[in-house]
């Protein structure tokens, strides 16, 4: 019998609420945290728009000295997971540290420190760059950093699939647990809210342009236009459930399946990927369609990718075969963090009864889904489904089930 992994601990950074209690209730309130950015002035811009995380202080929960050798992402990323072991109850100086890993994604690294370091070498000179530029821009560097804070020597990685990496990241993990490892700090938080990382999201060409905060981000709406970038995301602390029922932690639920795919070549005629995950994912957790309570949806926000979704979900669970939520409406596409805080809203929707809702959608009827809207929607809730889309064809699903 394989071994069950299950999440003892969360810890979130989200533009609509720092910490589990703030997000989760803010979510529930609809609480809608897209504006126009701050953190450098958008103006001559095509998209101005941005899920910010406002008052963050690093400077007060992190050690001074880490604050010079990090990018604000790590700074997010150190401090969601201090919560995520306080959340789980788990010590890491109690615990031996080949028995502790960390596997997250990334999607970006800390490109406003790199934006920082360039403009210090074309201004300044190559003596004013700082050594930290080394590693603080990587794609490793959140990994890196939990694992030398916390002294965790077991299992480490990052895995990059843009905005399918935080699930990605999650079911590293269970591979991990299940060949001995008790426990990895995993998830993704993302955050390039710079103009270095502006631009290279712009690039991509899916980013709406409007300025109304409400009508910007529109996934399975008929005035869908793209989507609204965001910083933050979610750590989680997995576990071996056994390990976890040893030290006597109280899990949310388990990490029951998980399926990935690869969307084929554009233009080859052959159906996209998502509906082939779904069902690994299923399969995997050993789950029926009919099983699934709720579905946490990517959301692309553009005709061509809500359509895409809408007809996988359709496919498995038939026209408004299950509810649907897409709570990233309220603070953006967090790249490769989205997954991970969409999974943290799964185990509390399990927990509370209670899908959290999708807001300022007026849905298109092309899609037959059963979308929540507006308001939460008390249900009895067992399992849930996430799932996530990564840029270049990237498709992965994970159920969740509470214990």
């Amino acid at each position: 019998m394989t071994a069950s992994t299950v999440v003892t601990g969360l810890g979130v950074a989200a533009p609509n609420g720092l910490g589990l209690q703030d997000y989760w209730a803010a979510t529930l309130g609809g609480k809608h945290a897209i504006g126009r950015i701050t953190r450098f002035d958008p103006t001559d811009y095509p998209a101005r728009l941005a899920g910010q995380i406002d008052g963050f202080e690093a400077e007060r929960l992190l050690p001074s000295r880490l604050l010079p050798q990090t990018d604000r992402v790590t700074r997010l990323a150190l401090v969601a997971a201090d919560w995520a072991l306080a959340d789980a109850g788990a010590d890491p100086a109690s615990l031996p540290a080949f028995d502790m890993g960390v596997i997250t994604a990334s999607a970006a690294g800390g490109f406003e420190f790199g934006q920082g370091e360039l403009q210090a070498l074309w201004s300044q000179g190559s003596q004013y760059v700082s050594a930290y530029q080394s590693f603080a821009w990587f794609y490793a560097v959140n990994s890196g950093q939990i694992s030398i804070r916390n002294g965790m020597k077991g299992p480490a990685g990052v895995v990059v699939s843009e905005g399918a990496g935080g699930l990605d990241a999650v079911a590293q993990a269970r591979r991990q647990i299940r060949k001995g490892t008790p426990l990895i700090v995993t998830g993704a938080v993302d955050a390039s809210l710079c103009p270095w990382g502006w631009v290279a999201q712009l690039a991509g060409g899916k980013l709406s342009t409007s300025d109304e905060p409400d009508h910007a981000y529109l996934p399975f709406d008929r005035d869908a236009h793209g989507f609204v970038p965001g910083e933050g995301g979610a750590i989680l602390i997995a576990e071996d459930a056994t390990a976890a029922r040893t030290r006597g932690a109280r899990p949310y639920g388990e990490i029951a399946g998980y399926g990935a795919t690869i969307d084929p070549r554009p233009g080859s005629g052959r159906e996209p990927g998502l509906r082939k995950a779904i069902e690994i994912a299923l399969s995997d957790a050993r789950l029926d369609a009919d099983d699934i309570d709720v579905v946490f949806a990517d959301g692309a926000g553009d005709p061509a990718g809500d359509l895409a979704e809408a007809d996988a979900i359709s496919a498995v669970f038939g026209d408004r075969g299950v509810p649907v939520t897409v709570p990233k409406t309220m603070t953006g596409r967090l790249y490769s963090g989205g997954a991970p805080l969409d999974l943290a809203a799964a185990f509390l929707a399990l927990r509370d009864g209670v899908i959290p809702p999708t807001v300022h959608i007026d849905p298109c009827a092309d899609y037959p889904l059963d979308l929540v809207l507006g308001e939460p929607r008390p249900a009895p809730l067992r399992t849930a489904l996430v799932l996530a889309r990564g840029h270049g064809g990237f498709n992965s699903a994970m159920a969740v089930r509470a214990l």
